[in-house]
């Protein structure tokens, strides 16, 4: 089956990069697109960016962009979200998803969350 997991979340101060790195296994991982979605303290899940199956289309929240870069390294089965210029809005458990489609929404397969932090 597939199975997703995030990793690289921790406590930053305001202005710090953190990345997070997203795995996959259980199927091929270069025919998946995969998406980043974030739920802050109190907020629905929102989208933050997407990348699709050979990395050539990224798509960013309007929130992100400018900040955050979405990438791919399909020899490592493996997504980046480099996160820059954090804010404390930032704050929130990041989730990793895969999907055979390109979406923003309602993807497929989820990853636990990791946890990110960001103090004033």
């Amino acid at each position: 089956q597939v199975q997703v997991a995030e990793s690289g979340g921790g406590l930053v101060q305001a202005g710090d990069s953190l990345r997070l790195s997203c795995a996959v296994s259980g199927r091929t991982f270069r025919t998946f697109n995969m998406g980043w979605f974030r739920q802050g303290p109190g907020k629905e899940r929102e989208f933050v960016a997407v990348i699709n199956t050979n990395g050539a289309v990224t798509y960013y929240a309007d929130s992100v962009k400018g900040r955050f870069t979405l990438s791919r390294d399909n020899t490592k089965n493996t997504v980046f979200l480099q996160m820059n210029s954090l804010k404390p809005e930032d704050t929130a458990v990041y989730y990793c998803a895969a999907d055979e489609v390109l979406r923003t929404e309602d993807m497929n397969y989820w990853g636990s969350g990791t946890l990110v932090t960001v103090s004033s």
